[in-house]
């Protein structure tokens, strides 16, 4: 397996000296020897695990003295590169240290459709046109046009005639319990009601008994201080005559 980049993703053919002598690729991670000599850093090691010299002047290396090439490595991310996507039909070129930036938005990058028990891979531009229409979509309204929102799962067993039946027995239900409950407010509204009209006739009683009383007490008042002067009227005659 290849540790350096393929030749056919640069955009332009790279410059030689760009190019790792074990792979024939554009250096990746690239290291020097005490040599001078670069090589991939994937590349240098496996063939350091096999024989300890430079593949190129055949002089003894020792691991330890294997530095990384950092500017080198800016200068080849630097080089324009096409997507991967790009027998998809993207036609995008951007420097290689970019590359998985722009794979990462690339309308033409395969994606997996999301929704469970979906094995598909889509284009990312077209995911969501995809996601609306799948068979395997996590929420549909029922195709059949009972209103219902089934899952995978539900799709499978939706029966439209037995579940509008099932919401109809519900609703009825609980106009039901609905109705029993007004009822029993209205036995308990008319029941308060009559309580009220009885002690309503009985205060009205009450009121009328207690003026009539009042009535004869302030009549028999009344006629108390005439028959007093009467009777001390008769009694002075008395004692006239007399």
């Amino acid at each position: 397996m290849s540790g350096g980049y393929d030749l056919s993703l640069f955009a332009r053919p790279p410059d030689s000296n760009f190019l790792c002598s074990v792979c024939h690729g554009v250096l990746k991670r690239p290291v020097r020897l005490p040599c001078h000599h670069i090589f991939c850093k994937k590349c240098i090691l496996r063939w350091l695990a096999r024989q300890k010299t430079c593949p190129c002047c055949r002089k003894e290396v020792k691991r330890k003295k294997i530095v990384h090439v950092n500017k080198l490595q800016k200068t080849i991310g630097r080089l324009e590169v096409k997507c991967k996507n790009a027998e998809a039909g993207c036609l995008v070129t951007c420097p290689l240290a970019h590359r998985k930036g722009h794979q990462d938005s690339c309308p033409f990058e395969l994606m997996a459709c999301p929704n469970e028990g979906c094995t598909e891979q889509v284009p990312r531009g077209v995911l969501t046109e995809h996601r609306q229409q799948c068979l395997h979509g996590i929420q549909q309204r029922c195709p059949l046009g009972c209103g219902a929102t089934l899952g995978p799962a539900e799709r499978a067993h939706h029966n439209c005639y037995r579940q509008l039946r099932e919401a109809w027995d519900q609703r009825q239900e609980h106009s039901r319990t609905l109705v029993l409950c007004l009822l029993r407010r209205l036995r308990k509204l008319h029941r308060t009601t009559n309580l009220i009209r009885r002690q309503l006739a009985q205060l009205g009683d009450f009121l009328e008994d207690d003026t009539l009383l009042m009535s004869t007490r302030q009549e028999e008042t009344e006629a108390t201080p005439e028959n007093s002067n009467g009777a001390e009227v008769w009694r002075g005659q008395r004692q006239s005559g007399i």
